[in-house]
């Protein structure tokens, strides 16, 4: 038997644990007080949906699911792969939540503001940031067609990650309609512009020569690719730029009233800037996308954006929608390495107890103790101080005893 979990899949140790329901707790925390409401959907879905979900490089990623019994037998009979499964693990909370709005949206309130948290599985290659299970806080609001819906989520986003400590961030914003008309100015042909955006994505990685280098390696006209090279190495691509490209006044109108709007929000804790290269991977992506960088950590540590067609797969009506999802296990690591040390509501004590104690009196006497302390029930070892020494390197601040009212506050010898 192995006891070490499967690539790509983690254990946690307890004060790992601690710090993850705490990170988690505050996110929750400002979503509530935020007025969104929280929703939980199955981990497995309907193959046909996850593969038509426009979920870009995350649908080779799917863990499928195989049929069971004579279903099984018959579609390794008919020989198509294809048929082998009928389900698959989420790659995110997004498909779930339009399943899960299309089947439940005469109950629910419009517009409707939803929290999500919960586990996820990509069938990645496991490497440092790259996990194959691992946990979304997702935000989003249903059936508000605003920008004021772009506005509200980055500005509780933000307040969650204030929240736990984030201040040295950015919010970078843009809108995907604004950089496919100024893709198509420059010469692009529509049907490229998808897998064009893919590779302006990997500006900030690969730098202007490596993404002129990739889009002629695609065979796109080399006009084209001139113009976009030339616009890069200007180097200022401020919305006023981009907008007259395009020719999309309303659009522009629209980015701007978000920027305007988050940065007032922002009052200086954090940067909200205008980005022309942010795409975001995912197909499902119509209007507005956003990201949110941390100085001196690469990647993103939240990402999002507005994805009004995703609904109306499921009932033939567009639906507006629009979220925001916190990079929790980024999060969490950020925070680790940086030896982030978790506030602590109440102090922890020991209650120690030798065998012949009546443990129902043990515990009466720990409930009454909880008042002040957070108490945890132990037996009392022979080697008394090796115990203390053992329970103050848990992080334990006191020790009693259930045969006495002593309290003895670690840091001091153990007699």
């Amino acid at each position: 038997m192995k006891i070490q979990p499967l690539k790509g899949m983690r254990d946690y140790l307890p004060y790992e644990m601690r710090l993850r329901d705490y990170v988690q707790g505050e996110i929750l925390k400002t979503y509530r007080a935020s007025g969104f409401e929280r929703i939980a959907t199955p981990m497995l879905e309907d193959i046909e949906n996850l593969d038509k979900s426009d979920g870009g490089e995350n649908l080779n990623l799917i863990f499928k699911v195989l049929k069971r019994g004579e279903k099984l037998e018959a579609a390794l009979a008919s020989g198509d792969e294809r048929a082998l499964s009928d389900m698959g693990l989420r790659y995110d909370l997004t498909l779930p939540l339009s399943r899960y709005y299309a089947a439940n949206r005469a109950h629910l309130p419009t517009p409707f503001k939803v929290i999500q948290t919960d586990r996820v599985f990509r069938a990645e290659r496991p490497q440092k940031g790259r996990m194959r299970e691992f946990v979304q806080c997702d935000i989003d609001i249903l059936g508000d067609e605003s920008v004021n819906a772009e506005i509200e989520l980055i500005d509780v986003t933000a307040r969650a990650l204030l929240a736990i400590g984030f201040a040295d961030f950015t919010v970078n914003v843009n809108d995907r309609r604004l950089l496919r008309g100024m893709l198509r100015a420059m010469g692009f042909e529509a049907d490229s512009l998808e897998s064009v955006c893919v590779t302006f994505d990997k500006m900030d990685k690969v730098g202007v020569d490596g993404v002129c280098a990739e889009l002629t390696d695609k065979g796109m006209p080399a006009g084209a690719i001139d113009a976009l090279g030339a616009f890069l190495r200007e180097g200022e691509f401020g919305l006023e730029r981009v907008a007259a490209l395009c020719g999309d006044d309303a659009l522009a109108d629209g980015l701007r009233r978000v920027l305007d709007a988050a940065s007032a929000l922002a009052g200086g804790r954090y940067r909200v800037a205008y980005c022309p290269s942010l795409v975001r991977g995912q197909g499902y992506y119509t209007g507005m996308v956003f990201e949110i960088v941390c100085e001196g950590f690469p990647g993103s540590v939240a990402g999002g954006g507005r994805y009004d067609e995703m609904i109306g797969k499921f009932i033939g009506q567009k639906v507006p929608a629009v979220g925001f999802s916190i990079g929790f296990e980024r999060i969490c690591s950020i925070l680790l390495e940086r030896g982030f040390a978790l506030p602590e509501d109440k102090r922890k004590l020991a209650l120690l107890y030798r065998p012949e104690a009546d443990f129902a009196q043990v515990l009466q006497k720990a409930a009454r103790l909880r008042e002040t302390y957070v108490v945890t029930v132990l037996p009392q070892q022979k080697k008394l101080g090796k115990q203390l020494s053992a329970l103050e390197s848990a992080g334990y601040c006191a020790a009693a005893f259930s045969d006495n009212d002593d309290i003895k506050q670690l840091g001091q010898q153990a007699e």
